[in-house]
């Protein structure tokens, strides 16, 4: 297994199934998938589909009024599913707000996708029960969190890894250029995942990127690949990749994953004001569901299994999210500290005294 990642260049990432799903050999990647078998594609394509729907559910949700936000990942679904499914139990994972795909193969619940989007929780879910943290929405920050704990796996003398997850916007901020700084000073085995899905909100890559944004972690010492996106096969094969080399001693990797983000910032924003249509259809063309698909030519049967399956899932993440209901508005004092603090209970016996005064 190949301990330095191989650099592509711009018009040449990793890619192993092309849009017309027309599986593509490659010397270095295919025998790190060669383990994955079309039963297995099939299990990464379902994932993919569920995670859609899943996706498209919570922003129905959202403009009905039951959820108060979401990020949409409608596009990125082979980048956060092929990356995820390369993980061990073992490794952990920090990522921004849009990574609800990769929460989903780790094995969040449902209902805990929503609670933070609903405004019922500050957070999600026990991260050490799935090796995930809760979404960071300060942008980038999450890089240091996941380099800090990187090293701490170093220095425990096991072979665990930590990814970070971030987009391209995230690339400009200081924490990831840090984070990268102090991984390879550190020989953190950490990986460093990020989605270029093309907008930083609505500004396009290209306005701070003049050249693949992979091209700037090997001026920290880490070695990087950029790889199609929207094909999950050759994800998993450079994510297992970077994995090795972290768990090996080789320290960190940086993967570019080269996608679209084919919906809206969040559920806030509009991107008909600044996305071009034809580049939309374009990237449509691209749609990382639709080349396994066609690489796999599955019956009718199964794909009606899956779409049956995707409507289930779909209906439990709706009845959950619906059945939430508000926190007490003294339950905000809870957790802050490990231990009772006089400090806080003062100010929560203030704020209790002040919710009294609404009282008829």
């Amino acid at each position: 297994m190949s301990m330095t990642l191989t650099a592509r260049t711009t018009q040449d990432p990793v890619q192993l199934i092309d849009a017309q799903g027309v599986r593509l050999a490659d010397e270095t990647y295919d025998p790190l998938v060669a383990d994955i078998t079309d039963e297995r594609l099939t299990s990464l394509y379902e994932d993919m589909v569920l995670v859609r729907r899943l996706d498209t559910e919570a922003t129905a949700l959202q403009r009905q009024g039951e959820l108060g936000l979401w990020p949409p990942l409608l596009g990125q679904e082979a980048a956060q599913v092929g990356s995820a499914r390369a993980l061990r139990a073992d490794d952990f994972v920090f990522s921004s707000y849009r990574e609800n795909g990769v929460a989903f193969c780790r094995g969040v619940e449902l209902v805990d996708l929503a609670r933070a989007w609903r405004g019922t929780s500050a957070s999600g879910w026990d991260p050490f029960s799935v090796g995930m943290a809760t979404p960071a929405v300060i942008i980038g920050a999450q890089t240091l969190h996941a380099t800090g704990y990187a090293l701490g796996c170093a220095r425990d003398g096991v072979d665990s890894a930590a990814v970070a997850y971030f987009g391209d916007g995230a690339t400009s901020q200081g924490d990831v250029n840090e984070a990268m700084v102090f991984a390879a000073s550190f020989h953190a085995p950490v990986v460093f995942f990020c989605q270029n899905n093309q907008w930083a909100i609505s500004e396009p890559v290209g306005l701070q990127a003049v050249r693949p944004i992979a091209d700037r972690a090997p001026g920290f010492g880490i070695p990087s690949v950029r790889v199609d996106g929207n094909d999950v096969l050759a994800v998993a094969a450079v994510t297992r990749e970077a994995l090795e080399r972290a768990r090996s001693g080789g320290g960190p990797s940086f993967i570019e994953a080269v996608t679209y983000r084919m919906g809206p910032h969040t559920t806030s924003d509009d991107p008909t004001r600044y996305v071009d249509p034809l580049q939309r259809e374009e990237w449509a063309g691209r749609d990382p569901l639709a080349r396994v698909e066609a690489y796999l030519d599955l019956s009718a049967d199964e794909r009606a299994r899956i779409a049956a399956r995707s409507d289930e899932v779909a209906a439990e993440f709706r009845s959950a999210c619906k059945a939430l209901v508000e926190p007490h508005p003294l339950s905000l004092f809870d957790n802050v500290y490990a231990e009772p603090h006089s400090g806080l209970e003062r100010q929560r016996s203030r704020y209790a005294a002040y919710l009294r005064g609404f009282e008829s």
